[in-house]
């Protein structure tokens, strides 16, 4: 098959599964060329073939645009889920306990008056609320009735299709049927974990390890086998090869892209080997991916999903970190698991809301969502760049901290006797949050670190406040 007839395949697919739908704009010719890597030439043939099977038809100094005689059908019921074969017992495991830490710490950040480092959040300023508020009234005016019940889950289908298009332009061919929204990336992450584990079950996490899937495995009541994760490489492929030979594990879950709190990034070529080590043992990865458009460079690095050809890829997202913090709409690409995460969906919160999805839909299909990116990626760059000249000028020569190409975390490595839960408290009592190294941790470890957010506009209570940090840490040295 050439080249031009592949992808003339591939976007006939998009239309027939309803990702395109009819009298919607297909990629532009220089879009597609870019993103697909085809020459221009390429994407004209294979449009011109669209035209000739009446699946398209261009429109005078506007473009391609699916045929508006178009009916959509969908692509069936997803493969069932393969059993887990039993496994023996195993003695070591680690229980989860670390809610009254994280919860310490979550407290912190809810005055105002406190300069928060410790926030998992960026600044609510860098988002264009005022913009997504007239998408919400003009979404809620025109929803029809009916969708308050036949929408419920898997979710609003105009919201599904702005989702699966953003694969596509980042090359991945997914299926509607395999989405799933949810209130939020966490519900998404539970749910999967889920679908996957019993409770006693052993899940593969990283080490360091975001505190809300340690929050996620204590609630379960799921045990927690660590693996080590490298600044530049992310998680250890050689320990977690030995743990899945060793452990009856049952799941691996893995933020591959800027990873919180260390912001590593996988590289390409690994996250491939990542999925191809638990596509041989049989071990579902759910990838926590909600970074994953807080990148810096060129190009977005792409999620361990895009190496997937089984189905055992549970690709988490959400536009709480890149869009609309408050409005709690994340989604699953599920694979192989999409109909047991949705009915465990139903059973547990029916559905996300109907007007913030149709709200966030209208926004992404009219709102500008890639120049707001443009933006936001900008100032998080420009804030990581102050935040890192903030800590050469006031702490310890001593303090190794992270670079990340992307996200807004900066992970900082103190002199070895340092006690950050000490350095957290200290801050706290000059109105600055910081996050603790043992929050993120099962066993507590990770003492001399800390977790700084960069999140918000650098200005002089910033600088301020790095340089309160830096007295009080080398306070302690002294100590």
């Amino acid at each position: 098959m050439k080249r031009y007839e592949k992808f003339a395949d591939d976007i006939a697919e998009l239309i027939r599964s309803g990702v395109l739908a009819a009298g919607q704009r297909v990629p532009s010719v220089r879009y597609a060329s870019q993103t697909h890597g085809i020459s221009p030439s390429t994407v004209f043939q294979a449009y011109y073939l669209l035209e000739r099977r009446g699946l398209i038809r261009a429109r005078p100094r506007s473009g391609y645009f699916v045929n508006d005689s178009i009916r959509l059908q969908g692509l069936g019921h997803q493969p069932s889920e393969q059993e887990v074969r039993p496994a023996p017992q195993v003695s070591e495991s680690t229980e989860v306990d670390v809610s009254d830490l994280v919860f310490s710490v979550l407290e912190s950040i809810k005055d105002p008056n406190i300069v928060p480092f410790g926030s998992a959040f960026p600044s609510a300023g860098l988002f264009p609320l005022q913009r997504l508020a007239r998408s919400l009234a003009s979404a809620t005016r025109d929803m029809d009735p009916r969708m308050v019940v036949s929408d419920l889950s898997p979710g609003n289908p105009a919201l599904r299709r702005q989702i699966a298009l953003r694969y596509m332009v980042a090359g991945q061919m997914l299926p509607m049927e395999e989405l799933l929204i949810t209130n939020g990336a966490l519900e998404a992450l539970n749910l999967c974990l889920q679908a996957v584990t019993e409770p006693g079950d052993l899940v593969a996490i990283e080490a360091p390890a975001f505190y809300a899937c340690l929050q996620v495995l204590e609630r379960l009541k799921l045990k927690a086998v660590e693996i080590p994760v490298h600044p530049q490489q992310g998680i250890d492929l050689v320990v977690l090869e030995q743990a899945l030979e060793r452990y009856p594990i049952k799941a691996c879950w893995s933020m591959t892209s800027f990873q919180n709190p260390t912001g590593a990034t996988v590289p390409e070529a690994r996250k491939r080997e990542l999925v191809e080590l638990l596509r041989k043992h049989e071990v579902p990865l759910i990838e926590d991916d909600v970074y994953a458009e807080l990148y810096y460079g060129q190009h977005a690095p792409k999620p361990a999903k895009a190496f997937d050809t089984e189905g055992l890829v549970l690709h988490c997202g959400s536009f709480a970190k890149s869009l609309a913090p408050g409005y709690r709409v994340g989604w699953v690409a599920a694979g192989r698991y999409a109909q047991k995460v949705e009915r465990l969906k139903i059973m547990t919160s029916l559905c996300a809301s109907m007007p913030a999805q149709a709200a966030i839909a209208d926004y992404l299909q009219h709102g500008g969502y890639d120049r707001h990116l443009r933006k936001l990626r900008h100032s998080l760059e420009d804030q990581q760049r102050a935040m890192l000249g903030a800590i050469a000028r006031h702490f310890p020569a001593q303090t190794r901290v992270s670079q990340p190409t992307g996200g807004y975390f900066l992970w900082v490595e103190l002199p070895e006797h340092i006690d950050s839960l000490k350095v957290f408290q200290a801050a706290l009592t000059q109105g600055i949050s910081i996050a603790p190294g043992p929050m993120f941790s099962p066993t507590r470890r990770f003492k001399p670190f800390i977790r700084l957010n960069y999140g918000s506009p650098w200005g002089e209570t910033s600088e301020r406040a790095m340089e309160t940090l830096g007295k009080i840490i080398r306070s302690m040295m002294a100590g």
